[in-house]
């Protein structure tokens, strides 16, 4: 039998997990504003207008047909720049037969240019909108924490999204052209 003191202590200890689930749990929630739509799992991605490096206005439905990976990243960003490097070589190893990669550069644009004339990738580029609401939580990044990733199917249905940097298998298995039936 447990004296008073071990109950006391259990009962805290019980407290004290609870409400670490429950913080947990709200840090999940969408922090948007009111009246924006956050796209999630299972949805079809909002059709967005963002400005390439090339200065043109390009649509995510610009895509349209094609299994295609989002990519959020910044200049700042270590894990994003770690990561870049293997996006651009699964791009490269896949090419026209999978996914295609979009980065999407959270960041000034001016130093997302620098950074690429500096360290060119072989997949197209556009410029996220950082202003609120921003590119990356309108398709479901909440915690807007970067890299982040979505993967939409060819119909602009997300399949799946992955906050931090994708590890090899992640990747290979996003960007792999789907089997054959």
């Amino acid at each position: 039998m447990l004296s008073r003191g071990n109950w006391l202590i259990l009962g805290a200890a019980v407290l004290v997990a609870a409400l670490g689930g429950w913080l947990q749990h709200a840090s999940r929630q969408a922090r948007a504003p009111a009246g924006v739509q956050v796209a999630n799992v299972g949805d079809v991605r909002p059709d967005l207008a963002l400005p390439g490096l090339d200065g043109k206005e390009h649509r995510l439905s610009d895509f349209h047909g094609r299994r295609v990976l989002l990519n959020f990243w910044a200049s700042w960003c270590g894990p994003c720049l770690d990561e870049m490097p293997a996006l651009a070589r699964a791009q490269a190893k896949f090419g026209e037969q999978g996914a295609i990669v979009v980065g999407i550069a959270m960041d000034e644009p001016a130093r997302a240019r620098e950074f690429l004339a500096a360290h060119p990738v072989g997949y197209p580029i556009l410029l996220g909108r950082l202003d609120s609401p921003s590119t990356s939580l309108r398709l479901g990044n909440v915690g807007e924490v970067l890299p982040y990733s979505v993967l939409l199917d060819g119909n602009g249905r997300i399949l799946d999204v992955r906050r931090g940097a994708l590890d090899t298998a992640t990747l290979e298995r996003w960007l792999a052209p789907p089997a054959a039936p």
